[in-house]
């Protein structure tokens, strides 16, 4: 009977396992996931609704987690309970991709879509502001330059304190959080930028890059700049209900909402398409996704998914993405970039 019962046992053992594995194939993804950048989550998000109504595939589910998040999530290990592909609107860090490599992510496929820019916006009701880099890295550093070659914390109020030209308004900006590649960006290019334009600060750069960068990158916590999360339209719409505030988030989001907020002129530049096309406008940046070669034949439809993404019907100059407002690259660039995405289609695992 003793011996009955432990067959019995064991069969029911196996079954269970039985059941377990036959319920994980059945549950095996066949749906793309894509996380990343809330800048180029419209984009991606407007590709995959079309990729889904017009091919045989699921549509593929898109999360806005910031750049930094995302490649967070994407690095973190390969197989289906892992991301397929990361927006980013920067490229990515030595440091991520050597998590990724910790994590048996070896092959990651860059692919550059486009470029963005990053606005300092404001409501309509309220004068549309002038400024420099330098007012924005005085508005917005932690620290400041004392006049003496050392620094003090941050005692700018209002703009008016930072450039006589400004407004008399109280400093208040709406920003992304660390784990954005807009706030990334905006520390890159818009806050160093300004910082640099002191030569005993530009100097300190060959003598201690720490220093340099602890002080041209950190953003004052006093209030002045409040993160508003990787909602870029909550950033929209929080400036509609207080007209003094400043806003940073993507050109794409600028123009989309036209009548209700303006984009600053930094040095001289407005937000346009075409100064962020051609390099004038002073703080704009390449938009890239990053792919696990190792899922392109373990998800079905990626190549597909970044076949639609890079077609001229999508990027292309006169393409449905340039109306959600992506710049788009040079036909050339788009050109070398479509050819190692097509290149893709020889790849078997």
């Amino acid at each position: 009977m003793l011996k009955n019962y432990r067959v019995l046992a064991t069969l029911a053992a196996v079954a269970a396992v039985a059941n377990v594995t036959v319920a994980g194939t059945a549950e095996a993804r066949d749906q793309i996931r894509i996380v990343g950048s809330s800048t180029v989550y419209p984009f991606a998000t407007v590709v995959a609704e079309r990729f889904g109504r017009n091919t045989p595939y699921k549509t593929p589910v898109v999360e806005s987690t910031g750049s930094g998040g995302g490649l967070k999530l994407f690095c973190a290990g390969v197989g289906e309970r892992y991301p397929d592909i990361a927006n980013a609107s920067r490229r990515i860090k030595a440091s991520e991709i050597k998590r990724c490599a910790q994590n048996g992510i070896t092959d990651i496929i860059e692919v550059k879509v486009g470029y963005d820019g990053i606005v300092l916006a404001n409501s309509r009701k309220a004068p549309l502001f002038d400024l420099s880099l330098r007012s924005i890295f005085l508005g917005l550093a932690k620290n400041v330059p004392a006049g003496d070659g050392t620094t003090k914390p941050n005692p700018y109020k209002t703009w008016n304190d930072v450039d006589a030209s400004l407004p008399a308004s109280r400093i208040e900006v709406l920003g992304p959080p660390p784990t954005s590649g807009t706030r990334d960006a905006f520390v890159e290019l818009a806050m160093e930028g300004g910082c640099k334009t002191f030569n005993w600060i530009k100097a300190m750069k060959k003598k201690s890059k720490r220093a340099y960068k602890a002080l041209c990158h950190t953003i004052r916590e006093d209030g002045a700049f409040v993160e508003a999360g990787e909602n870029d339209n909550l950033i929209v719409q929080k400036l509609g209900a207080n007209p003094k505030a400043l806003g940073i988030f993507g050109y794409s989001f600028l123009d989309q909402n036209t009548d209700r907020v303006q984009g600053s002129i930094i040095n001289n530049r407005k937000p346009s398409f075409e100064n962020i096309a051609d390099g004038k406008y002073p703080v704009s940046r390449p938009l890239f996704l990053y792919v696990k070669k190792d899922h392109i034949n373990l998800i079905p439809g990626i190549k597909g998914f970044l076949a639609e993404f890079t077609s001229n019907k999508a990027w292309g100059e006169d393409g449905y993405l340039v109306d959600k407002g992506l710049i788009t690259m040079s036909s050339e660039e788009r050109a070398i970039w479509n050819r190692k995405v097509k290149s893709l289609a020889s790849v078997s695992m």
